[in-house]
């Protein structure tokens, strides 16, 4: 299974499926990251986190954490 959170900078990916429960996972859907939506990682903080993706016409800032949450391809 391969998460958003392991996509390489400058990639592009399609999102497969959401894991996780309740408000977590309705927090991530409210955000856009919805199945079949096409995600462009563009670039990660100087720490690694978070990280800032492309998706439905706007960036957006991701935690690390959420982003083990969406399962990609």
């Amino acid at each position: 299974m391969k998460t958003l959170r392991d996509v390489p900078i400058g990639s592009t990916v399609r999102v497969v499926k959401l894991h996780g429960e309740g408000a977590i996972r309705r927090r991530i859907m409210d955000m856009g990251l919805t199945k079949g939506v096409e995600i462009f990682v563009r670039k990660a903080a100087p720490l690694g986190d978070p990280i800032e993706i492309h998706l439905r016409g706007y960036e957006l800032s991701l935690r690390k954490a959420d982003a083990a949450m969406v399962e990609v391809e």
